[in-house]
């Protein structure tokens, strides 16, 4: 059986790397990797490779940045020859990024199977870029492999059939627990017994200059109660240059550069909380018991502010300080693992795909 995964962002890879594993101790499939190259700095791409222990891609398309339409196409143009030549029985595509509906669109069109990992996720919001290609990627998927309930009832309710729709777990928590000893060996010297952590990237966050302005001086007040440690992502680099932030960081804020994973996991692990609009950092804090807030409106991924120790402070500065203080206080919210984050979510998933393919 031949099997081409497609990737193309960082969160991508840490789902693909423990399917890719299962599916390969099966003995049943080939695997063919396509990186689309819709993130192409290091420390965004080529490093998760090398952490997470997957081989280089067979394929790069190098397609780079874009409006969304812009990226979008310049997949499907490049991903279509891929698929005729390649003739893959199945093709995996992860999350929901551009490369994730492009790759499903040209499969779609030229009636190749698709399975979809981390079907199902819903925030409501149709104005997230990420929302529309969740629901498209979904709607022309043939395996549907979803992470928590919320998953199947969405899509039962959205009128996929049944048979299409598995109950699988996450697999972003199967390369958490593998890799979480690992990352211990990455830990940043000289940190203080208690600190926190902040990951910013969404568009309607950092594009909106004036709130991104007000959100540094939030974070340079609380760093007077706890240090604040903030990867920045590129594109909020930018925006920072561009509102004439300098650096923005004081005795108590600390800027740094994008991490890897293992670098960013043994942050988080040890972190007393965490600020982030990150959907795949909600799932990881609520595995680890991190308390986490959320400076989104909504969540995809509701197990995480249901069960885990998620809260959604939406763009409030005044509730970014409060819940901290809360948190300071000792007022931490409890939370629990969701079922099926077990580590076993890849397993599962080969073994549908090669019972059923």
């Amino acid at each position: 059986m031949r099997i081409v995964h497609m990737v193309g962002a960082r969160p991508n890879f840490m789902k693909a790397a423990p399917v890719m594993q299962a599916l390969a101790e099966s003995g049943q499939t080939r695997q063919i990797l396509v990186h689309s190259g819709q993130h192409y700095d290091f420390n965004m791409s080529d490093v998760f490779f090398q952490e997470l222990g997957i081989p280089a891609p067979d394929l790069n398309l190098q397609v780079g940045s874009g409006s969304h339409a812009q990226q979008t196409a310049a997949i499907m143009k490049l991903f279509e020859p891929v698929v005729l030549e390649q003739r893959p029985d199945l093709v995996l595509v992860y999350g929901d990024v551009n490369s994730t509906l492009a790759a499903a669109l040209v499969c779609a069109k030229l009636l190749v199977p698709i399975g979809h990992v981390e079907a199902g996720l819903r925030s409501f919001d149709r104005t997230m870029p990420e929302e529309v290609n969740r629901i498209l990627t979904d709607q022309v998927s043939d395996f549907l492999f979803t992470p928590s309930r919320d998953g199947d009832r969405n899509l039962t309710h959205e009128g996929v059939a049944p048979e299409k729709i598995h109950l699988v777990g996450n697999v972003m928590i199967d390369t958490l627990i593998r890799m979480l000893p690992k990352s211990q060996e990455h830990s940043m010297r000289d940190l203080p017994e208690r600190y926190a952590v902040v990951t910013l990237h969404r568009p309607c966050n950092v594009d909106d200059l004036a709130w991104l302005g007000a959100m540094i001086q939030t974070l340079q007040d609380v760093s007077h109660d706890i240090q604040v440690l903030f990867p920045i992502h590129p594109r909020t680099r930018q925006r920072l240059a561009e509102a004439g932030l300098g650096n923005g960081q004081d005795n108590g804020l600390r800027l740094l550069k994008p991490l890897s994973y293992l670098e960013f996991l043994a942050l988080e692990s040890r972190a007393t909380v965490v600020i982030t609009d990150s959907g795949g950092i909600q799932e990881e804090t609520t595995y680890l018991g991190v308390p986490c807030l959320t400076v989104r409106e909504n969540t995809e991924r509701p197990a995480t502010v249901e069960a885990g120790t998620n809260v959604l402070v939406g763009r409030s500065l005044d509730r970014i300080r409060s819940e901290i203080a809360r948190i300071l206080a000792g007022n931490t919210k409890q939370g629990e693992v969701p079922p099926l984050w077990d580590g076993c979510a890849a397993r599962r998933i080969a073994e549908i795909i090669t019972t059923r393919c």
